[in-house]
């Protein structure tokens, strides 16, 4: 009951919000022929409701994804290809998008000691919260990770372009290092592809399975239509 009482004062203006949306997934349920969890869902829907990340922190996180997205099919297309000018285009873009998501990664961790993640709702397991928290700080130091050795890698005196717009300062010429920053860049290759794939699979169980409603902490508000507010 304390529980309850508590999440209820979370919840505070947004209750009516909530609880048309737990009749919203409680008919669905009925619909398909399951058993509605009321307690579970509306625990859930309450710490969601009251722990939504910022606008802000969801744009950069969007934003990451997109990038993300975008230079892992550019890497594939490049490696296929023979060395030439089409490949030393693929590769200033490859760049590029790398140095853009560390900036974004930057942002991210300089946002989130004054902005915190919202808590997870109160009946996640503990272990599950403690996979998440690792799995998300391991995305970052890789985030960061990639970038930096894909820069190192290009440590052969000259300049880095920047989308072809500026160039990025050159790094001296060092064999050994270049040597390092390969083989790490291609471990933490295989690392992105290991978190991002339990990053998805882990959203698609709260999304499909255990409808916890724990997407729409990172979707910006939305009224009872679905539209945005």
């Amino acid at each position: 009951m304390a529980t309850k009482t508590y999440t209820d004062h979370v919840a505070g203006e947004h209750g009516v919000l909530i609880e048309a949306k737990l009749m919203a997934w409680n008919a669905k349920n009925r619909r398909e022929g399951q058993q509605p969890r009321p307690d579970h869902c509306r625990l859930s829907a309450l710490t969601i409701e009251a722990g939504r990340y910022t606008l802000a922190a969801q744009a950069l996180h969007w934003l990451t994804v997109f990038l993300i997205l975008m230079i892992l099919p550019v890497a594939w297309v490049m490696m296929s290809l023979p060395e030439g000018p089409e490949q030393s285009r693929m590769l200033v873009v490859h760049r590029s998008l790398g140095v853009t998501i560390f900036a974004v990664a930057v942002l991210r961790l300089a946002w989130r000691p004054t902005h915190p993640a919202p808590p997870l709702p109160s009946d996640t397991p503990r272990v599950m919260q403690w996979i998440s928290q690792l799995t998300h700080w391991l995305l970052y130091a890789l985030l960061l990770l990639m970038p930096i050795t894909g820069y190192l890698q290009s440590g052969d005196g000259r300049p880095v372009s920047y989308f072809g717009l500026f160039d990025l300062p050159a790094l001296p010429k060092d064999k050994a290092l270049g040597d390092v920053a390969k083989v790490l860049h291609l471990l933490g290759q295989w690392g992105v592809y290991t978190l991002v794939g339990l990053h998805v699979g882990a959203t698609v169980w709260h999304v499909a399975i255990r409808r916890d409603g724990l997407l729409d902490r990172m979707i910006p508000p939305q009224d009872q239509s679905g539209a945005l507010r």
